[in-house]
């Protein structure tokens, strides 16, 4: 549907590859280069947020995402730049664990000084406003 879009950016001498070809090519990415890649490219597109920025930190098990042989479902945990709509940051819990622990693995790469940062009851520990504290960020936790 979008085929002339798409030509303004590739040649697509033989039209669009098939969903296949794309998975592929998704899965041959190392996913710690990819996310380096967006994170610079997200950078570009808001070079600082605003001292005053609400990023709310939330969980989010995505349905369907599992297989026989995983029987438990991706859980991610995402920082969102409230004000400007946009997805800052993603990780992924660790297989029998919970936002407790990757909530702080995303604060470490997260440049969130001067930021009020919000977290659900699940966050609501005392290392993790500590660590939000120590990035120079404020927190309110419910």
């Amino acid at each position: 549907a979008k085929l002339p879009w798409l030509r303004g950016f590739l040649r697509l001498d033989y039209g669009v590859a098939s969903p296949d070809t794309f998975e592929r090519v998704l899965a041959l990415l190392d996913p710690k280069q990819f996310e380096l890649a967006f994170r610079t490219w997200v950078g570009g597109l808001i070079p600082a947020l605003a001292k005053d920025q609400v990023i709310a930190i939330d969980g989010k098990a995505s349905r369907r995402t599992t297989s026989k042989a995983a029987v438990a479902p991706l859980h991610m945990v995402s920082a969102f730049a409230a004000n400007v709509g946009v997805v800052l940051g993603q990780t992924a819990t660790a297989e029998k664990s919970n936002e407790i622990t990757a909530i702080p693995e995303l604060l470490k790469v997260l440049d969130i000084e001067g930021c009020i940062v919000t977290i659900d009851a699940m966050g609501t520990q005392t290392k993790i406003a500590r660590t939000i504290r120590d990035r120079g960020a404020h927190y309110v936790l419910c």
